[in-house]
């Protein structure tokens, strides 16, 4: 080997050294780093993770009060509808009892004047034509909901008749009982909207 390529060789050799050398002073500077240290080089990648989850638990809690609110909502209007439909149908029972309970002494002097007429006169035009417009009234106030209350023979009932006078039982199981009828009374829907005016046996 001539003195030149000797020379070149040695070059080449103190060239390359340095960087053999790099590496492993490189490793045994990050072994001799403190966990604190490498945590400090880590740290804005688990920052950011932090930072992500706290805004997802935020947009959570957020999706959770709109979804309650909503619900709260929805439970008011529903509340809203029933009471007002509940106002509304009852209004509507209110305004038909005025009326009928308007109607029922026309449906008493109707009464009264069937029973005034004489057997010769019942089969007259104009008497069963009478007759067939109290039918009729009847039927519509039957198709409303109303019906009569049954007096003659049960026993006093306060929540459904009203004694306007007492007379003594003629016989023992007429103690208590209803004997004459003076007013008809009228129940609409269930509800009495005229009591039956009666005499009671005692």
């Amino acid at each position: 080997m001539t003195k030149k390529d000797d020379h070149q060789k040695k070059d080449k050799q103190h060239q390359e050294a340095p960087q053999k050398g790099d590496s492993p002073k490189a490793e045994a500077a990050t072994d001799n780093m403190s966990p604190e240290e490498v945590s400090e080089e880590e740290s804005p990648e688990v920052d950011m993770n932090e930072e992500m989850i706290e805004r997802i638990k935020e947009l959570e809690a957020r999706v959770a009060e709109s979804h309650e609110k909503h619900l709260r909502l929805f439970s008011e209007f529903d509340n809203y509808r029933k009471r007002t439909s509940r106002e509304r149908l009852e209004l509507s029972k209110t305004a038909s009892a005025e009326m009928i309970t308007a109607l029922l002494p026309v449906v008493d002097d109707m009464e009264r004047a069937l029973q005034m007429v004489s057997p010769e006169d019942a089969e007259d035009a104009a008497v069963e034509g009478f007759r067939l417009i109290y039918n009729k009234l009847k039927s519509i106030l039957s198709q409303k909901g109303v019906e009569e209350i049954s007096a003659v023979g049960e026993d006093f009932d306060t929540d459904f008749h009203e004694a306007i006078t007492h007379i003594p039982a003629t016989e023992e199981h007429q103690k208590g009982k209803v004997v004459e009828q003076v007013q008809k009374g009228y129940i609409l829907n269930g509800k009495v909207i005229r009591f039956a005016r009666v005499v009671v046996a005692n």
